[in-house]
């Protein structure tokens, strides 16, 4: 009976985790069984080993065991439970440590839905008090390993802290190892121990108040705005191409397109992306600003037109699901509810996104604004092995003499991406209501591989991370003839980021109302369906109040002149894109006029530089 109930919260751990994963736990190979096996054998020392410290009759340790056995079991068991709820898979030490501002990860966390984390947890909390109580009572320790156990218990649980686990998609271990290996991982960020440390991440957004709008849209519309991961201009069909193989099929599907060919992101982070897209707002808006500035959802909402957000991006990474958790959204899917392994970084097979897509956009009613996030190419690039890749040789190697065999992976991830997302299109375009619905398409930001010896993003504002795809395709009934006009003279002209809310709010029909107005005041952009262009010199930046830089690098753009300096560089440096398309020939900041003084205005000093530099 003794042995049992020292065995009791590992065999409730296990049998709790065959509850919810017991197929994908089936389908483990003998490596990760033995994992897990591994695992369960640390929660039994664990659990069992404080159990029995707090089970003396007498003596302080007893209980310092018991708290921490009491207290450490309701945060592994109803912690991971609250946490399975929200993401169908568990905490783990990549999360924890990328959760680094503790302020916004958790405590904005659980004031924004402490009823069900309480759930989650005061029935745990019950119940290990009552473990203890009936331990104390059958468990009759001898006492000299009473008082070993006593001070061993705490130094394996902190041990536990820092024991590896299985811990990534596959989740080969029990969930409260996992969840003491995250909080090892959280320890690690906040004692300044991993390159997380004191990164700024997402909060949960809360938008102003937008009231009841009217759209004066001349017909009907619906709005399917398409946000790619990591895609560069150069490695998709931005124009029409016949025989066109990068985005090969939605180039098929929509031949008559607009095209932007000089589209920039204000940035190369898709946090940052996400908050300028989607509200307009400059990315070197205060904290607050960007966590409180209405959305196109909330606009949308605000003419009682239908929402939906669909993407394959995993939300724990980042603090994503925060950002999200209010969009108020009829419809919402990500990566973990598609593919519960799905991986941090790539998220779920968008195979899965679009079935889900394609299955539920239907039953939106129009009008409707849906959002269609997309994250496989994000590296490592996800390539299905069963599926075409026609860039070749490709390798996975980042060796920099592999860079063209590895660039030639990246667009074969390019090109299975545009696959999946092709049925999506081909369903909407070949239903009724896709006669009517407007499809906006753009990448959040680009990719480097070594133009300027960086590789992936985040690391600059050069082209090759911020020079993204962008087109529209309207079928006809649903652009008045100037607004067409407006889009076709706009094809070779530079446009921004900060240009894609306006348009959107304008297709909706709402970019005139009053209840919009009152937030113009930060939205610096303009519409493509008109003839303004976005012509004032714009801040561009990784480093934001959604997200915090592992490396400064900022700058200013305004039309084909552009200022940018990285923490490594010495200095500024001024490129005109007009003649100079790769940024090879660094004029010198006098080149680029004031955008040198602007951008000390802003940013306060060069990147990685004391704030008196410049």
């Amino acid at each position: 009976m003794a042995w049992l109930l020292l065995a009791l919260p590992m065999l409730a751990s296990v049998v709790i985790d065959w509850g919810r994963r017991s197929e994908r736990l089936a389908e483990l190979d003998s490596d990760y069984r033995w994992m897990y096996v591994g695992a369960a054998f640390e929660s039994l020392i664990v659990w069992g080993l404080l159990l029995y410290a707090a089970s003396r009759r007498r003596g302080k340790w007893r209980n310092v065991a018991a708290v921490l056995f009491v207290v450490m079991t309701t945060f592994a068991f109803g912690g991971q439970s609250y946490f399975y709820s929200q993401y169908n898979a568990y905490m783990n030490e990549d999360v924890s440590r990328f959760a680094s501002n503790f302020m916004d990860s958790v405590v904005n966390q659980l004031s924004a839905d402490i009823g069900n984390y309480l759930k989650a947890k005061l029935p745990v909390l019950v119940l290990a008090i009552l473990l203890v109580w009936v331990a104390r009572r059958v468990v009759r320790p001898r006492r000299r390993p009473a008082r070993i156990a006593g001070v061993l218990a705490p130094l394996l649980l902190i041990g536990a802290f820092f024991i590896p686990v299985q811990h990534r998609h596959l989740q080969a271990a029990t969930p409260d190892t996992l969840y003491l290996n995250a909080v090892g991982g959280l320890l690690r960020t906040q004692m300044g121990l991993t390159d997380q440390s004191n990164q700024m991440r997402p909060r949960v957004r809360n938008s102003l108040p937008v009231p009841p709008l009217t759209s004066h849209a001349e017909t009907p519309r619906n709005v399917v705005f398409i946000l790619l991961e990591s895609v560069r201009w150069d490695a998709t069909c931005n124009a029409y191409e016949p025989g066109c193989e990068k985005t090969g099929h939605t180039n098929v599907l929509v031949p008559e397109r607009y095209h932007f060919d000089k589209m920039r992101s204000m940035d190369s982070c898709t946090a940052i992306s996400l908050a300028v897209n989607w509200s307009g707002v400059l990315p070197t808006e205060d904290r607050d600003t960007l966590h409180t500035w209405p959305l196109i959802f909330d606009y949308a909402k605000a003419a009682g037109w239908d929402t939906a957000f669909y993407t394959s991006q995993n939300m724990m990474f980042g603090n994503a699901r925060l950002w999200v958790k209010n969009l108020g959204v009829s419809q919402f899917v990500s990566a973990t509810e598609l593919e519960p392994t799905a991986d941090l970084d790539m998220g779920a097979h968008e195979g899965f996104l679009a079935d889900y897509v394609n299955a539920n956009i239907g039953k939106l009613k129009e009008p409707y604004l849906a959002v269609i996030q997309l994250s496989n190419v994000h590296y490592p690039y996800l390539v299905d092995p069963n599926l075409p890749q026609p860039f070749q040789p490709a390798t996975t190697s980042k060796a920099p003499e592999d860079n063209p065999y590895f660039y030639n992976q990246y667009l074969n991830s390019v090109h299975q991406q545009d696959m999946h997302l092709s049925r999506i299109v081909k369903q909407i375009k070949q239903s009724d209501a896709g006669k009517r619905t407007v499809i906006v398409y753009t990448s959040d930001h680009a990719e480097a591989f070594r133009e300027h010896n960086q590789m992936g993003h985040t690391f600059s504002i050069f082209d090759e991370e911020v020079h993204v795809p962008m087109w529209i395709d309207a079928p006809a009934g649903t652009l008045s003839d100037d607004q067409r006009k407006n889009l076709k003279a706009k094809q070779d002209e530079y446009l921004f980021h900060v240009d894609i809310a306006p348009t959107i709010l304008d297709i909706m029909g709402v970019w005139d109302e009053p209840g919009v107005e009152k937030y113009k005041s930060k939205l610096v952009g303009h519409s493509l369906l008109r003839p303004e262009l976005t012509t004032q010199a714009l801040p561009m930046t990784n480093c934001a109040g959604v997200w915090s830089c592992a490396f400064e690098n900022w700058g200013y753009m305004r039309r084909n002149m552009k200022l940018e300096a990285r923490a490594w560089d010495t200095g500024w440096h001024c490129y005109d894109l007009d003649q100079d398309p790769f940024e090879k020939n660094n004029l010198g900041v006098e080149a680029c006029g004031d955008l040198k003084d602007r951008a000390l205005q802003t940013f306060g000093k060069l990147p990685g530089k004391t704030p008196d530099s410049d």
